[in-house]
């Protein structure tokens, strides 16, 4: 059986204990987001609250990765966490933009503005009754 013709490289480190720093290299699509998926599980397993998904390497990204990003920001909403994105191409930030992904996820250019984001705390949603413009 052939290689993936556009293979995933994901990096993990832990700049903190509960935060994990993923450092995507490559396409981000439908045969390579299981890969991303499996490193996301198993950082979420081991008790990881905060994801800081550094995009900068990723040319292309499809559906399968922003459902993945969408489904891990769900799992860190239950444990009070979060989920930030870094740097991403434009490509990528375009696709985050026009699916309305960058209103729900935020964007950072570096990972100590994300970290600086998580110490700051989350943000607050409206109260009940604001509406936004």
């Amino acid at each position: 059986m052939p290689l993936a013709q556009n293979p995933l490289s994901v990096e993990v480190e832990l700049p903190r204990e509960d935060v994990a720093l993923i450092t995507v290299d490559g396409y981000l699509d439908v045969d390579t987001a299981t890969e991303f998926q499996a490193h996301l599980a198993n950082q979420l397993h081991h008790g990881r609250r905060h994801f800081l998904l550094d995009l900068s390497s990723v040319p292309f990204m499809d559906s399968s990765g922003m459902n993945i990003i969408l489904r891990v920001y769900q799992e860190t909403r239950k444990t009070e966490g979060s989920v930030h994105v870094i740097s991403p191409t434009p490509a990528v930030r375009r696709i985050l933009d026009l699916t309305g992904v960058s209103i729900t996820v935020p964007i950072s250019e570096s990972v100590e503005e994300a970290l600086a984001r998580i110490d700051k705390g989350p943000e607050h949603p409206e109260e009940p009754g604001e509406q936004s413009i």
